[in-house]
């Protein structure tokens, strides 16, 4: 069995100025997030992937906010301008893009989202040739050519690319989902209430779970530029949890706006996070002799208790730092075919190369099917040990607050009182000027403290800097 590499130090990532844990992100009309940057990241991007002599191209997909029509057309000139094909397929899942990118034999896929945050921001995310989302490595190489002379670099008039619109690309992508669900089983007799966060899986994730079967109640499938997340999806499943035990449903699906993670609503309207997932599918799969690598990977966020549940069952737990291209980089050092986060980025590698949220959703109810299980009986798979999480949002024009030596030295201490009995995970978001705290002990009090205490301290430091 692999062992857990937890307690060995994480190497730190080489820095970079506009990309961060899950490509750039920012507020939708301000730079980063403009069309100008837009426009000199698609020129750069074209220009890093521009190598040998076939024809190169480059698909194109997002969500629902308004402000994609800004950034897709200036990404599309970039591109253009770098002698690059573009092939645009519209509002689409993050997966979708990966998938098409590989099966179109494209040099690169773009997808334009700010995932779970709200309509006001808006994201850039890029996939190379494999499917992968790019290395840090070649984040950095693509801003460095962002800051260097971009015209000198620009094909001539008879080399320039040309835009053409994927009317399939949806079929395509519906149809390799519902590859993913096993031959011999159906969703028929179940009902599902779909929450698609009135985001990029409005439409497809409805249509796969009908032509599998299920009776389908959607929400959140009414998209209008600027309602995507706003109150529904992953991050805001109250509305499907009520909406499952109104209408008496087998179980709820909750996606976010670019459906890569989901949580689910069992038929009691209770929320299941990606831990119990992740144990779910992983006792399954390894049942069935389908799990790889002898372990899940999983991250610093994880539950102990998962880890717990996972070792009765002679199974190892690999943690990695937050991100979910930092679980998909471990899997594959490993061997590994799954790895997810508690938030709900599920990576099942035997089907794609990202986090999807449907492909996970179905790998459970394929679960619930075989094994004639009701989800709240399924989807418990083991008993959470106390954890608590805070944002603490700060100043981003700022220096971190964590890097004061009185926060340090008062998580040091509080790590000190912890000890044994728990843990403590102090870090920055790769997405947003927020600090996340968050500690886990076997005592409910405990937690609670630790978790007021050490968010004061930032807020304080933040107060006294503002």
């Amino acid at each position: 069995m692999p062992k857990d590499d937890t307690a060995l130090p994480v190497t730190l990532a080489p820095r970079r100025r506009l990309f961060g844990t899950d490509g750039i992100r920012g507020t939708a009309n301000r730079a980063p997030m403009d069309a100008a940057t837009a426009l000199r990241l698609g020129q750069a991007a074209g220009t890093f992937f521009n190598r040998g002599s076939h024809r190169h191209r480059v698909v194109i997909g997002k969500d629902t906010r308004l402000s994609g029509y800004m950034l897709e057309p200036a990404l599309t000139a970039g591109f253009i301008g770098a002698g690059m094909d573009v092939v645009i397929v519209g509002p689409l899942p993050t997966p979708a893009i990966a998938l098409l990118t590989r099966s179109l034999r494209a040099d690169l896929g773009v997808m334009i989202s700010a995932s779970h945050n709200p309509f006001e921001d808006n994201g850039i995310k890029l996939f190379g040739p494999d499917g992968l989302k790019l290395s840090d490595q070649q984040e950095i190489a693509i801003e460095a050519l962002m800051e260097g002379d971009l015209a000198a670099a620009q094909v001539g008039p008879m080399r320039l690319g040309r835009a053409s619109r994927m009317e399939d690309a949806p079929g395509r992508y519906i149809e390799a989902v519902k590859a993913s669900f096993p031959r011999g089983l159906t969703l028929e007799g179940l009902r599902i209430v779909v929450d698609t966060a009135n985001g990029a899986a409005y439409r497809v994730a409805p249509t796969v779970l009908w032509e599998l079967g299920a009776e389908v109640v959607k929400i959140g499938d009414a998209p209008d530029g600027f309602n995507i997340n706003r109150g529904c999806g992953s991050t805001a499943p109250a509305g499907l949890a009520e909406l499952v035990r109104e209408r008496r449903a087998d179980l709820g699906i909750a996606l976010d706006g670019d459906a890569d993670r989901v949580v689910l609503v069992n038929e009691c309207g209770q929320v299941v996070d990606g831990d119990q997932i992740l144990a779910l599918v992983a006792r399954s799969w390894h049942d069935e002799g389908r799990l790889t690598g002898g372990a899940a990977v999983a991250t610093v966020m994880s539950n102990m208790g998962l880890e717990r549940f996972l070792a009765t069952r002679g199974i190892g737990l690999l943690r990695t730092t937050v991100g979910d291209r930092y679980v998909g980089e471990r899997m594959r050092e490993a061997g590994c075919n799954l790895g997810g986060e508690q938030s709900g980025h599920m990576i099942m590698s035997d089907f794609g190369t990202t986090g999807d949220g449907l492909v996970a959703a179905l790998q459970v109810l394929a679960v619930l099917v075989a094994e004639k299980r009701r989800a709240s009986e399924a989807l418990r798979c083991f008993a959470p040990l106390p954890q608590r999480l805070v944002n603490v949002r700060f100043d981003g024009a700022r220096e971190s607050p964590l890097k004061q030596p009185a926060v340090q030295e008062e998580i040091a201490r509080h790590e000190r009182l912890l000890g044994a009995r728990g843990r403590v995970l102090i870090r920055a978001s790769g997405t947003e000027p927020v600090i996340r705290v968050m500690a886990e002990a076997e005592e409910e009090a405990l937690v609670e403290n630790t978790v007021a205490a050490l968010a004061e301290a930032i807020r304080a430091h933040t107060r006294a800097t503002a």
